[in-house]
């Protein structure tokens, strides 16, 4: 008769323990999060303005730029992605935007792009952030596997003419990789309709208190 209350004793110490582990285990990764985050968000900021002042040089804004933003939505841009827009200042003049885009129609997927253009329309530069492109082929993109990506430095949208601005299997300017034109067609284009909405509301993107995005006709970003 002794047995079954030994049993049941031994369940309710295993349950005890088990209990305890758990509230230990939680305990633990709740505190490694909370010490860990503020790092992780400090490396998170180093390695964006890292990314940007490889296409917008620190010497050449003073501002706070990863705090002075703004957010288009999708749709305006892109047609199923938002962009974050960064405004360089120096001395309190407009310098720049670096646009976080979107070119959607990469070969394996979207191709996330760092776009650099001054205030007189010119590009700084361009940059891939993310993309799943064939490795040896589309990864071409990415400036440490080719300088293509250099070739937009310097171009604004009329340099060379908006018709232009496709890649040469397509009667453009821009060149494309032996055995792969998806993905430099995607990035030129959405470099291109990233300078296409910068010419069209450069006022709204660089003032202070921008006009609310719903009151941008994004249909001017498709002319």
């Amino acid at each position: 008769m002794n047995k079954p209350l030994l049993f049941d004793k031994n369940i309710l110490i295993s349950a005890v323990a088990l209990t305890i582990f758990a509230v230990i285990g939680t305990a633990i990764v709740s505190s490694t999060d909370w010490l860990t985050r503020d790092r992780i968000k400090a490396n998170e900021i180093a390695a964006r303005l890292k990314q940007i002042n490889e296409i917008m040089p620190r010497q050449l804004y003073d501002n706070d730029l990863l705090h002075d933003t703004l957010t288009l939505p999708a749709g305006a841009i892109t047609d199923r992605y938002p962009t974050t827009v960064y405004r360089a200042r120096l001395a309190g003049k407009s310098v720049a935007v670096i646009m976080q885009t979107t070119a959607p129609s990469g070969y394996s997927g979207p191709i996330k792009l760092l776009v650099g253009i001054l205030s007189d329309g010119t590009l700084n530069g361009v940059r891939v952030l993310k993309h799943k492109e064939t490795p040896g082929l589309g990864d071409k993109i990415e400036l440490r596997k080719d300088k293509w990506i250099l070739s937009f430095n310097g171009k604004s949208l009329h340099n060379p003419e908006k018709d232009l601005w496709k890649v040469k299997k397509d009667g453009g300017a821009f060149d494309q990789f032996t055995g792969a034109t998806i993905s430099p067609r995607a990035v030129t284009q959405a470099v291109r309709d990233s300078l296409i909405y910068f010419e069209a509301h450069r006022q709204a993107l660089f003032d202070l208190t921008p006009l609310p995005v719903s009151t941008i006709e994004v249909q001017e970003t498709k002319q």
